[in-house]
């Protein structure tokens, strides 16, 4: 009897050794060969510890990103498409908006972007649904004879709310980026921190539908409170290796986007548009970018 059990032992460690680990029934799971937790169970990055007697010299940048660059795509895509999406990652504002409405698992605030970019007034959940998905009304019901149905008290009927003058989330395709670069004398290096991250949206004509060439910046999330939910939120590597995805946390932090700066912290508080156009803006970016570089240069002796 002893033997019949050591043998029937040998043949199921065997037959077991051939098997495949079975996951459970988890469609992030499912679409993996195996189970994943590089992202999910990852920390915020620990930034080295600053003190305002360490900086001796910063300056705040306003920055631009273009998601139609092919650099920025991983912060666009993917884009559902009705009611088809992707399981494991979703597109950076997709990210953040339900972390700001609370359909996430950490909540966030989200501040208003329509007077100043200081997160002075933050925003309701609803405010933000509100500017995003329009506003609701109520739409009365129709009788067979196309007239609004009442009831028996003469009173309108009225169907399931729906809402009106949405954006389309595909049309935002700019990102502004708050940041500032300082000097740290203590560690001796140039660095640079996001404060803020804010969508733009292109606006749509209500009545062709068609793209007016108008943009509209829809709200500010606080960068530092943003990162909580951003280290577990995966994108897509475009050197086509899906075993070392990148989080948003890591494109953010590595510098992995290309933009262009549109404001410099100046006496007039304004935008480098207010005041030059087209390749003069473009010139003037650069200026403020090679002046930055020049400034942790001109440090040292070579």
């Amino acid at each position: 009897m002893k033997k019949y059990n050591l043998t029937l032992l040998a043949v199921l460690m065997y037959s077991l050794s051939f098997s495949q680990d079975i996951l459970e029934n988890d469609p992030y799971k499912m679409n993996n060969v195996y189970e994943r937790k590089q992202h999910t169970e990852k920390e915020v990055v620990a930034l080295p510890n600053l003190r305002e007697a360490d900086v001796m010299w910063k300056r705040k940048i306003w920055r631009e990103i273009d998601l139609r660059q092919k650099i920025n795509h991983p912060l666009y895509y993917p884009q559902e498409v009705g009611s088809i999406k992707t399981v494991d990652r979703n597109n950076l504002f997709k990210v953040l908006y339900n972390a700001a409405t609370g359909n996430g698992e950490i909540s966030i605030r989200a501040f208003s972007a329509e007077k100043d970019d200081e997160f002075q007034n933050q925003m309701t959940a609803t405010d933000l649904i509100k500017a995003v998905e329009g506003a609701e009304f109520a739409v009365p019901l129709l009788n067979d004879f196309a007239e609004d149905s009442l009831d028996l008290n003469g009173n309108i009927v009225f169907g399931p709310s729906q809402r009106k003058n949405g954006l389309n989330q595909a049309d935002i395709k700019k990102w502004q980026v708050k940041e500032q670069w300082f000097f740290d004398k203590q560690r001796s290096v140039m660095d640079v921190r996001i404060i803020g991250l804010c969508p733009i949206a292109d606006l749509r004509d209500e009545f062709t539908g068609l793209l007016n060439g108008e943009s509209r910046p829809i709200c500010w999330f606080y960068f530092p409170e943003a990162r909580q939910v951003l280290k577990n939120a995966q994108s897509f590597n475009l050197v086509k290796n899906e075993a070392e995805n990148k989080t948003f946390e890591d494109i953010f932090l590595k510098r992995m986007f290309s933009s262009t700066i549109v404001k410099e912290g100046n006496v007039y508080d304004r935008e480098l548009n207010k005041y030059m156009i087209g390749l003069d803006a473009l010139l003037e970016a650069e200026s403020i970018k090679a002046e930055i570089f020049n400034i942790e240069h001109d440090l040292w002796e070579y």
